[in-house]
């Protein structure tokens, strides 16, 4: 095979592997802009452009190692939907910056914004001064969720993948015996048998993980 066909073909195969990876992650989670997805991406675009021109490395070797990377993406995507420490570790967890419309800069600087940055984000939202904000989170993909004080209903969910937001509850202003008495009223035990719950209009609107799940 002339070295312009085995380019041609590394890269045909090259691109299966990079759609594999895009259906096995979810179109939309290959989309976030998450470290984790920064880094795959990273990887799998070094691994390909790296090798693609070598002549050195066959065919076969160029595939052996998209697979093991292939693998690797999968084992990471599992042990994340199915183990709440590991998802913490990889994605961490939402950052309250303002709360009852009061500021945090400990919270701000946690996450490497500065002011001027925070101004920027609320002014992008719509936001042109801090008086108008009842509360600002700082999302796991780096955006901006802000509530503002005369909104009707809360942007954030109370409970999602089977974790209570704590800064959402105090927020609302109810405790978690209240919850729980929530999550029996719609026949469940536990807060991690819901997929995600909604406050809104003064009541939890829960929707529970399949029964299988």
């Amino acid at each position: 095979m002339s070295n312009y066909g085995l380019i041609a073909l590394k890269f045909v195969v090259g691109m299966i592997m990079m759609i594999l990876q895009i259906n096995l992650l979810g179109k939309v989670e290959f989309a976030r802009n998450t470290p984790l997805n920064q880094i795959q991406n990273y990887v799998l675009g070094g691994i390909i452009g790296g090798v693609i021109y070598n002549p050195a490395i066959t065919i076969w070797q160029f595939l052996i190692i998209l697979l093991l990377w292939s693998l690797i993406v999968a084992i990471v995507k599992f042990g994340r939907e199915h183990s709440r420490w590991l998802r913490l570790l990889i994605e961490g967890r939402p950052v309250m910056l303002i709360a009852d419309g009061q500021l945090r800069p400990t919270a701000c600087l946690q996450v490497g914004l500065s002011a001027n940055q925070l101004m920027e984000q609320l002014r992008n939202s719509g936001i042109t001064t801090l008086s108008q904000v009842k509360s600002a989170v700082m999302e796991t993909n780096g955006q901006l969720t802000v509530i503002e004080k005369d909104a009707a209903n809360l942007k954030l969910p109370l409970i999602s993948d089977g974790q209570l937001n704590a800064e959402v509850l105090s927020l609302i202003g109810k405790s978690q015996t209240w919850v729980q008495t929530q999550l029996q009223a719609a026949g469940l035990q536990r807060v991690e048998q819901v997929f995600v719950g909604e406050y809104v209009n003064g009541e939890l609107r829960l929707v529970p993980y399949p029964q299988s799940a």
